[in-house]
């Protein structure tokens, strides 16, 4: 597909990379825990994420994982992410986060293959 495409979609997907750390971090503030936990988790899960995704899945990581892998390790996360969203009670959220996120990591392996 064109440059401008593959651009879009892959700010896009940076996008969505940056708001599962966020949205892991504000699912954890959000829990019916209590706060040293909240915090704890709130601290470990983007950071858990933010190491997996460096090592495993960065398209300059030095092990990078080959599809089908790298797409399945994406799906598990986006899909940790909107279940931490649904237990904080934010269901039409978890929805549209997922769709985005998903359809997203998709999106990228069509419009620009191997990024």
């Amino acid at each position: 597909m064109s440059g401008g495409w593959s651009s879009l979609v892959l700010t896009l997907r940076f996008a969505t990379e940056l708001a599962t750390l966020a949205v892991l971090a504000w699912a954890a503030t959000s829990a019916g825990i209590a706060l040293g936990w909240r915090i704890v988790l709130a601290v470990l899960g983007p950071v858990l994420v933010a190491v997996v995704w460096g090592l495993a899945l960065a398209p300059r990581a030095r092990h990078r994982f080959a599809d089908p892998w790298r797409l399945g390790t994406e799906l598990v996360i986006f899909l940790v992410a909107t279940a931490a969203v649904v237990l904080a009670g934010e269901g039409i959220a978890a929805v549209i986060y997922a769709v985005i996120a998903i359809g997203t990591a998709i999106l990228v392996r069509v419009v620009a293959p191997g990024s």
